[in-house]
Order: structure tokens, then sequence, then C-alpha cells
């Protein structure tokens, strides 16, 4: 099973790979918004084939390509699940007071959470 607990600069990686759906390692290097060298690059990539999130697909020239395996949603459950079970108890409701209690909301924002509420209220 492919692993789902990435690192910051994997998730970096990931956003790209993810957008692209097909990458060369140089790829990703040029659309970082940080500048890494191209063997961190590489060396990350290599980690995140080996975690089963990417795999090679091909090549162009001397250059694999990598397309992701795991969806970015799976990342996403994965990591929030961790993060409210490390962080909060495993409780989602305060895990959602925190982030409702950090004033980083608009209008739109909470809106959209109101929609998503009530949807959840009326399957339940």
């Amino acid at each position: 099973m492919p692993e789902r607990q990435l690192t910051k600069c994997e998730l970096e990686l990931m956003e790209i790979v993810w957008r692209r759906q097909r990458v060369t390692v140089q790829e990703v290097a040029d659309e970082l918004e940080r500048p890494l060298a191209y063997t961190t690059v590489m060396s990350t990539m290599n980690t995140l084939d080996a975690k089963g999130v990417i795999r090679r697909c091909g090549k162009i020239s001397r250059a694999f390509l990598y397309e992701a395996v795991v969806p970015k949603g799976d990342v996403q459950r994965a990591m929030t699940d961790d993060l409210t079970g490390s962080l909060y108890g495993g409780s989602v409701k305060s895990l959602m007071m925190n982030l409702l209690g950090n004033n980083s909301m608009s209008g739109e924002d909470i809106k959209e959470l109101k929609a998503a509420i009530r949807k959840l209220e009326s399957e339940k």
C-alpha cells in the first residue's frame, strides 16, 4: 500500500506532479517556487517512487517521466486523519473548532462551510 504521509518538501513536488500529470525531474525543479538542487529534486522523486506515491511511466530522451499513483484527495484525507489523531485525540470537532477560531475564513468560506454542514446533516 502506498505511503500517504508526506513531508513538506514531498508535498511541494507532488503539487506539481498532480497539476502537470506527467513530469520529468527537471520540469519539477524548474516549477518549484524555491530553488532546490536538481539532485535534491531527483532524490525526493526517488523517495516518492519508493513510497509508491509516484511511478516512472516512460522516458523523454534520457529523462524519466513520472506520474502520480495516489490521488491528491487520498493524501489530504490521510494527513488530515493523522493530524486529527495526533493533535486532537481523534476529535474532528476539536480540529474544526481550532480552525474556526483562527479568524482566517472569509465570508464566502463561511457560506461554503455552512452549505457543507447542511449537506452532512441531510445525509444523516
